[in-house]
């Protein structure tokens, strides 16, 4: 473990490709994100409050061997921006593919924004095999 550093992951675009298929490589980049990681969140527009929705939203895509990486993820409570869901207080990842304005903001005024992992599989499908072998480290939160 890089210490203590909290993981929050999307679903769409990040762990699924799209609504049929999951992301190449999910299954040993959730073994790495739980491998290093001292606590794993949801922050997805599948989950809000409740991991059982975002947990129901997968399970018809991924494996059970897969799944069962995820049973411990926990669940974020956020308002209209996602980073609202963060703890800011603590080193981070946010995996997502895409910002709001207001995210990008609030990120950029905590000093956090390199924090924001950008997964874009239409531009490289293997990104998450990428990551897995070279897991950064996060900027410090103040």
């Amino acid at each position: 473990m890089l210490g203590t550093m909290n993981v929050y992951l999307d679903i769409d675009g990040v762990l699924l490709a799209n609504d049929l298929n999951p992301a190449k490589h999910v299954h040993q980049f959730l073994e790495t994100v739980k491998e290093k990681a001292d606590e794993v969140y949801w922050l997805t527009t599948h989950c809000k409050g409740d991991a059982a929705t975002a947990y129901k939203r997968l399970e018809l895509v991924l494996e059970p061997k897969t799944m069962e990486l995820l049973k411990d993820v926990k669940a974020t409570n956020w308002g209209a921006a996602k980073t609202d869901g963060i703890d800011f207080t603590k080193p981070f990842l946010w995996f997502d593919d895409d910002l709001f304005y207001e995210e990008r903001k609030q990120l950029e005024q905590q000093n956090v924004l390199d924090n924001w992992i950008e997964v874009d599989l239409a531009k490289d499908e293997d990104y998450l095999q990428t990551f897995i072998n070279s897991f950064p480290i996060p900027v410090q939160s103040l």
